[in-house]
């Protein structure tokens, strides 16, 4: 395969680096989960949704201009795949913005367990269609962890608003989609790259919305929506360099300590506390992730 020029130096290949892709997963996932604590507090102080979404996109640009031109490195935006840019950008769009309407829609437990779904979706999309070899051990915990997710989300139990969990079902479709999407990026761009075109593709788009929706803001919503900037630009830089050094279906499945993190804020911050449902699922969960980890672990060492 021919180097695909990035200003920074040549990228030629996916390096197959198993324990540094889950550990940049897992610390996404602590990140983002951050934000989406943010999120539900912006919509409970009635912050517009699509504010939320132009305030989480615009601030990258500047941090990645600014950056470069410190680094004296312009070259590196240079790109020769600005279709596929453009198409990860518009699924990415629909995604973020189904994916901050389940949070305001739902309890931020339910929601996290119901985004879960994406590991199924994402096992059968890495299958068809980069033609990845998903063996037994990532089916199985895959299946280990859906369990879990399941027993934590109660489906059935009622207090759940159909609205509510199709959005939730319909965004976590759309983040798998997006990670096939990353993964065929990553053979020839950053990381930084990819965050950085997706934010000049979808911060016009929102801020041709804003002027409709936007309402004064005192300092409070300021610092909520400054901190999901920012959160949200340093998870997505991570998020998006896991996928380089891992294939989706292995990565994907980290996700699930998300709900360590949700189950943690909401009981801190929303003040709803645990319930025995999550002691049985959780374990369930991580399980899972330890399964995935020591898999990896058996393959690189043959």
């Amino acid at each position: 395969m021919k180097n695909a020029q990035n200003g920074g130096g040549p990228v030629d290949k996916i390096v197959h680096r198993p324990f540094l892709a889950i550990a940049l997963r897992l610390l996404a996932i602590a990140v983002m989960s951050g934000m989406y604590v943010l999120i539900k507090l912006a919509g409970e102080r009635e912050i517009h949704i699509v504010e939320s979404l132009f305030w989480r996109q615009l601030p990258t640009i500047p941090f990645v201009l600014i950056w470069l031109l410190l680094k004296g490195q312009w070259p590196r935006l240079r790109t020769k795949r600005l279709g596929a840019h453009a198409r990860r950008a518009m699924y990415g769009m629909v995604g973020m913005s189904l994916n901050f309407a389940a949070v305001t829609l739902l309890p931020l437990a339910e929601a996290t367990a119901l985004n879960f779904t994406t590991v199924f979706w994402a096992v059968i999309l890495s299958a068809v269609i980069l033609k990845e070899n998903v063996g037994y051990w990532r089916w199985g915990a895959v299946l280990i962890g859906f369990v879990g997710v399941l027993a934590i989300a109660k489906p059935g139990a009622g207090g759940i608003s159909l609205s509510g969990a199709s959005v939730a079902l319909a965004g976590a479709f759309m983040i798998a989609l997006i990670s096939i999407q990353i993964r065929n990026l990553s053979i020839s761009e950053e990381p930084f790259l990819i965050v950085f075109y997706f934010s000049v593709f979808t911060a016009p788009v929102f801020a041709l919305v804003l002027p409709f929706v936007a309402t004064p803001h005192d300092v409070g919503d300021w610092c909520i929506l400054f901190g999901l900037a920012l959160l949200g630009l340093f998870g997505q830089l991570v998020l998006t360099a896991s996928l380089r050094f891992a294939p989706v279906s292995t990565v994907i499945i980290m996700d699930y300590s998300g709900l360590i993190w949700a189950t943690l804020f909401g009981w801190i911050v929303f003040e709803q506390l645990p319930t025995p449902a999550t002691w049985v699922g959780a374990p369930l969960i991580i399980g899972a992730a330890l399964l995935v980890a020591w898999r990896e672990h058996q393959k690189t060492s043959a």
